[in-house]
């Protein structure tokens, strides 16, 4: 098991702290974490900061943690678009980019962005098909239902070739079919609780069974959403309140229900259960105090586990 650390992204108006973020992903680098992500949440009540801006600020503090999002939504970008900034980053941080993708579900408000709803799961399908085209072919003819392109290029294309690793978020079976069909691994929500995620990981194993993939060519990923807190009952209610100050007050079935928390043995304890669901990799993704809580993890909770 590997272990990632989110990217401080839960930032007010004018309290961006240069020095402290550049430090923060300095020691995230040197404790040995795998990798540092992102997530994206354009519209909503909680200060998130985008994240292909950040994961550049990132990728510049930083010398050797791949740097990445779970996930982009990606119906809700223009393909072209999104296809040249992830190889431009890619390109700048010497190949150290992981791209996660979703369709962002029904209740995403896509009126915002001129996306019909009703074509979600074909508009994600055609736009992949067209970053990877993108990222790929030295001449572009493309004729799709949403976007054409006859002989155009792109340049420079990724640093990694193909293309960075693909990572797909989604809860329906459907999507984690196409996970496999089409992705390099799955990436459990941190909204999914431990148990949900078993089932998600068991209709994956059954899809790469069924499309005789090797399951080595597949990775499988949970973002935790973790607080370390000798004091458990505090340490509750600090993820209570900062998961409904994410989430803006959105139904959960026990908000709860997704996160861990406590004394170091219990975060150890709900970490290995993750591990038994299926994951390889675990995002660690405090919510407050984030330079203690990173030092805790590395110290405290991460040795248990290796």
């Amino acid at each position: 098991m590997r272990f990632a650390i989110a990217i401080p992204q839960l930032v007010g108006d004018g309290e961006f702290d240069p020095p402290a973020f550049r430090a923060h992903l300095a020691r995230a680098e040197a404790l040995g974490f795998d990798s540092a992500w992102t997530q994206e949440g354009v519209l909503g009540s909680a200060p998130v900061l985008d994240p292909l801006a950040t994961m550049t600020y990132a990728a510049a503090c930083t010398e050797r943690m791949r740097i990445g999002c779970v996930v982009f939504v990606s119906p809700l970008h223009s393909p072209v678009h999104l296809a040249k900034s992830i190889a431009t980053l890619d390109q700048l941080s010497r190949g150290r980019v992981e791209v996660g993708i979703g369709t962002g579900g029904r209740s995403s408000m896509f009126s915002a962005f001129g996306v019909d709803p009703n074509v979600l799961v074909g508009r994600f399908n055609e736009g992949l098909r067209l970053m990877k085209a993108c990222w790929t072919e030295p001449r572009i003819t493309f004729d799709g239902r949403f976007w054409q392109l006859d002989g155009a290029a792109m340049e420079p294309k990724p640093f990694q070739k193909p293309h960075p690793p693909i990572w797909f978020g989604g809860n329906h079976p459907n999507a984690l079919r196409r996970a496999v069909r089409h992705g390099d691994g799955f990436f459990g929500a941190g909204a999914t609780t431990t148990e949900r995620f078993a089932g998600q990981v068991r209709i994956v194993r059954e899809a790469l069974a069924e499309q005789r993939r090797d399951p080595g060519s597949f990775r499988v990923a949970k973002r935790v959403y973790i607080c370390v807190d000798d004091d458990a009952a505090r340490g509750r209610a600090r993820m209570a309140a900062a998961l409904n100050r994410l989430y803006g007050g959105r139904d959960l079935p026990d908000i709860l229900s997704v996160a861990v928390y406590g004394p170091p043995d219990a975060c150890v304890a709900g970490l290995r259960d993750v591990a038994e669901a299926g994951a390889e990799l675990v995002l660690l993704n405090p919510l407050f105090d984030d330079a203690e809580q990173l030092e805790r993890l590395a110290t405290e909770v991460v040795p248990q586990l290796s």
